[in-house]
């Protein structure tokens, strides 16, 4: 299953979100963020209670510039 991440910087470290189950890790590098959140994502579908979303297309992201 391919899932969804985004990273952000939040102070010192790295957050990373999978959005599609709304599983996230952090790290001191973006490389330890993915990794740290592939394995939270590896167990949340360890637990049989777990969503399993449909996806059927790849969501689109990007950045927009908005007024403060």
């Amino acid at each position: 299953m391919i899932l969804s991440a985004v990273v952000t910087k939040e102070g010192k470290f790295y957050v990373a979100l999978a959005p599609d189950i709304d599983v996230a890790s952090q790290g001191d590098t973006i490389e330890d963020a993915l990794s740290n959140l592939k394995e939270a994502i590896d167990l949340y579908f360890e637990d049989e209670d777990s969503i399993r979303p449909e996806i059927n297309e790849r969501p689109i992201i990007t950045l927009i510039e908005a007024s403060p």
